[in-house]
C-alpha cells in the first residue's frame, strides 16, 4: 500500500527550512497543524533531549500548549518535525521508537545534504517507517 502524496505550503516549508538553518548543531523540532487535511501552522517546540545534537524531545509543557492552541484554532496535529544536523533525512532507530502518534506525519530535515536541505516525511507505526511522498503548494 503506497501513501498518498502529501502537499506542503511553500511559506510553511520554508519557515521549517530557516528553523534547521538558525540552529545547525542542534535538532529542532515542533508541531504542524492542519485544518480539513492541509498543513496550515508550524508550532516550534524546545528541544528537552539531554543530548539535542543527536536527539530530539519536545518540551513536553510547550508540546501541551501547542496542542491547545490547535484545538482553539480548530487544528488537527498534522505533524511531527525534526532535523537531523549530520545524518540523512531518514528516521533514527531512536525516532522509530517515539511512534506515539501512528496518524501523525513525521517529517525530518536533513543539513547533512552539502549546501542542499532536504526534507522527507515518513509515517510511524509499530517502530516501521514508511515514506510519504511531499510536494510543496503555492498555497
Amino acid at each position: 500500500m503506497t501513501q498518498a502524496e502529501i502537499q506542503i505550503p511553500r511559506k510553511l516549508t520554508s519557515q521549517l527550512l530557516h528553523l534547521a538553518q538558525i540552529s545547525p548543531n542542534f535538532e529542532v523540532c515542533g508541531l504542524i497543524g492542519s485544518k480539513n487535511g492541509l498543513p496550515t501552522h508550524c508550532y516550534p517546540i524546545d528541544n528537552a533531549a539531554k543530548l539535542p545534537q543527536q536527539h530530539f524531545l519536545l518540551d513536553a509543557g510547550q508540546q501541551i500548549a501547542a496542542l491547545i492552541k490547535m484545538r482553539e484554532l480548530g487544528e488537527n496535529l498534522f505533524a511531527i518535525y525534526h532535523s537531523h544536523p549530520s545524518s540523512p533525512a531518514l528516521p533514527s532507530s531512536h525516532d522509530l521508537e517515539l511512534d506515539a502518534y501512528p496518524d501523525a506525519v513525521y517529517l525530518i530535515i536533513s543539513l547533512n545534504t552539502k549546501g542542499i536541505l532536504e526534507m522527507r516525511g515518513f509515517k510511524i507505526h509499530q517502530k516501521t517507517a514508511m515514506e510519504i511522498p511531499l510536494s510543496m503548494s503555492d498555497d
